[in-house]
């Protein structure tokens, strides 16, 4: 559906009280002010207001907008009116893992251009792993508990003893944290080499041998991200900076 026009006029109730503002109505609210509408904002200042509208209006939830006196509704029917996309917590995505591996590989070409005085070296590719595998670690231990649930569906070891599936996250991160500087390798590349090796194979049977869907707790246990290629990519990447660190730093 288009843009309207700027005479129309919309009339939003949202929750507005010194202990609390609705997120969902300012998003409501800027909405319509980006659509060019001349908004009349009726705040709700206390639960008993909230309760009342609500019972009146037969609604289950505040904000509510009306568009030229029709109710209109949440803020996810007002996205629905002006074909913006509503979203859905249970989709389907890689925006997670995408986004982390630019974020570390610009720290990584930030870290090189300051230390080694130009954006792409060997050390470049060091860091961006490293860093890598910090970043993912991170996001395992926000919620250990939860992303070892996650990762008892397909990891073969976790399978079979499962604090391996809460001692996974801390190796991981310990291994990243200890690779950005290159010491004590005599611990991170063995580390990185064992849990990127019995990952890789885990995901590799579960998908490509078993063929099930199932959901990666690459980056914790709340994800969305499917199970496949990026899980496969994240375990081999440590196996490959285990073997190049291995041969540069021990041999």
């Amino acid at each position: 559906m288009g843009t309207e026009t700027q005479t129309e006029t919309a009339e939003i109730y949202r929750l507005v009280t010194p202990d609390h503002v609705c997120p969902y109505g300012l998003k409501s609210l800027d909405l319509l002010e980006r659509q060019g509408y001349e908004v009349d904002d009726h705040h709700l200042e206390t639960e008993e207001e909230a309760t009342a509208f609500r019972e009146k209006w037969d609604v289950e939830t505040t904000p509510q907008t009306f568009i030229d006196g029709e109710l209109v509704g949440t803020l996810d029917d007002l996205r629905a009116r002006f074909g913006k996309d509503v979203p859905d917590e249970d989709e389907t995505t890689y925006r997670p893992v995408v986004t982390l591996f630019a974020i570390t590989f610009l720290m990584a070409l930030g870290a090189a251009s300051v230390v080694e005085d130009q954006f792409l070296s060997v050390r470049t590719f060091e860091w961006f792993i490293a860093f890598s595998m910090c970043g993912l670690g991170y996001l395992k231990l926000r919620d250990v508990e939860s992303f070892s649930l996650m990762f008892l569906n397909y990891d073969l070891l976790a399978r079979r003893h499962v604090r391996y599936s809460f001692v996974y996250p801390y190796a991981e991160a310990g291994a990243g944290l200890l690779m950005i500087p290159a010491v004590l390798n005599w611990v991170s590349v063995p580390m990185a080499l064992f849990i990127g090796s019995v990952g890789a194979f885990s995901v590799f049977k579960a998908v490509y041998i078993d063929k099930r869907e199932l959901k990666c707790a690459c980056v914790g246990g709340s994800s969305n991200v499917p199970l496949g290629f990026v899980s496969f990519t994240e375990n081999v990447a440590m196996v490959g900076m285990a073997i190049w660190m291995g041969a540069t730093r021990l041999l």
